[in-house]
């Protein structure tokens, strides 16, 4: 969108028109109010308040064009079909704990790999703090509310030389390989040069995961890993930002994509990021020059549906007001840092879902939702919706309003809660709560 400013006047709670000619197509409501029940699992009272459908707060996915959802189709899955899961780990009392580890310590040797953890970008919105570990491990404990997080000690891995012998038969003269040593172990990671390319250097996210696998601890139910270094998959990849091996119960997130010094450089949309993604007027732009005010057909009943007139009251036009009242994330670093530490915290507890064996979500806008690029990814909510809260509270035994009170007091940590991230996301888990009290 090239307006400079924009007020957000109205939001939209419905798939942008581009859905109806893609592969995508919303269950329906009664499908969706469905969807979080199940045979095998009765919620307390005060948590279904909390597994309700509210569509001024969980509105449809956004479906723009390049859009995951608008791409490719997406099997739903229920709260009964998660029950039902065979391939899904269930959480015992022998194994609970959700282990964090830090990007791995570099040999003094390898001075050239530790230049690939800086971007070759001359610019000051790039000298920003990685995010800090204990801060994200915070952040996973609210959100999984119930499970003890821990991380381990830096000391536990690190990147030192491998020997491999030359082969006149190499195709990629760029790739080499590098070795993660790990306790008493070394594993082998495939590693590739960038000479014109935001990072000078990534590592192999699939030699990662399986490194991560070697280590995961008799006691844990997940492990994240959580490194510096741009990755990449095949050799078709530009790069790539993390997965899951949710049966394996690992993950692997990289930070280097989510520096907000690099935002500009990756086309990344700062004006209508979440929440300002539902947008009316935004949405709009990216998919035609209809007029905003016009009544749309939908496919669906919910009345926040129509964008004809003001946006009612509810936790996402709370969430979009206290958006609107922040400065820009470049006017000071320590907005810049909250940013990247909220992309960490969103994208970090997205591929922990998959370890509890949540699919991605096609039901809702929500944090469990696919993404196609980094550009949607800034899009994306915190938030679980229904149906994958549901989902959660079934693998950890918490209670809907523990677990949103957690959250809400990260969120409104000193340094946090005045943030594009995290304020945004008080001020809907505010109204959440506000609401179920009602």
């Amino acid at each position: 969108m090239s307006k400079a400013k924009c007020d957000h006047s109205s939001l939209r709670f419905s798939p942008s028109s581009h859905a109806s000619g893609g592969h995508y197509k919303r269950p329906s409501q009664r499908q969706r109010v469905s969807a979080t029940k199940s045979n095998a699992r009765a919620f307390a009272r005060n948590d279904k308040l909390f597994l309700d459908e509210d569509p001024l707060a969980f509105p449809a996915p956004l479906i723009l064009p390049g859009d995951d959802l608008a791409e490719e189709a997406e099997e739903a899955q229920s709260f009964q079909e998660w029950v039902d899961g065979e391939t899904r780990n269930p959480v015992t009392a022998k194994r609970k704990t959700l282990y964090v580890v830090p990007s791995p310590r570099i040999d003094p040797s390898l001075e050239f790999v530790r230049e690939w953890q800086k971007p070759k970008v001359s610019t000051n919105k790039c000298q920003i703090d990685t995010p800090n570990i204990e801060e994200i491990k915070d952040y996973l404990a609210a959100f999984y509310h119930g499970l003890p997080v821990k991380v381990m000690p830096p000391s536990r891995s690190r990147i030192i030389p491998w020997d491999e012998p030359k082969s006149k038969s190499r195709k990629n003269a760029r790739q080499q390989y590098l070795g993660l040593n790990i306790g008493d172990e070394c594993v082998r990671i495939r590693a590739r040069t960038r000479s014109n390319e935001i990072y000078g250097g990534q590592l192999n996210l699939d030699d990662l995961l399986d490194a991560a696998i070697s280590i995961l601890p008799k006691d844990a139910y997940a492990l994240i890993m959580l490194v510096d270094f741009d990755l990449y998959e095949d050799e078709d990849d530009e790069f790539v930002c993390g997965r899951a091996y949710g049966g394996s119960r690992v993950a692997v997130v990289s930070s280097a994509r989510y520096n907000p010094g690099l935002d500009s450089i990756q086309q990344i949309e700062r004006l209508h990021a979440w929440p300002a993604s539902h947008c009316a007027e935004y949405m709009a732009s990216c998919v035609s020059a209809e007029p905003v005010l016009k009544k749309q057909k939908t496919r669906t009943n919910d009345k926040a549906s129509d964008n004809s007139g003001p946006t009612l009251d509810g936790p996402m036009k709370d969430a979009v007001l206290a958006y609107k009242r922040l400065p820009s994330v470049d006017s000071a670093p320590p907005l810049a840092y909250a940013l990247w530490l909220g992309r960490m915290c969103r994208t970090a507890s997205h591929e922990l879902g998959h370890c509890f064996g949540i699919a991605h979500c096609v039901y809702y806008a929500c944090s469990m939702q696919g993404t196609a690029s980094i550009c949607e990814d800034a899009r994306q909510p915190a938030y679980l919706c229904p149906v994958d809260l549901a989902k959660l509270l079934g693998a950890t035994g918490s209670s809907a309003a523990e677990r949103y009170e957690a959250l809400l007091a990260f969120c409104e940590r000193p340094g946090n809660l005045d943030t594009h991230f995290f304020g945004p996301f008080a001020a809907w888990i505010r109204s959440r709560l506000y609401l179920s009290d009602e």
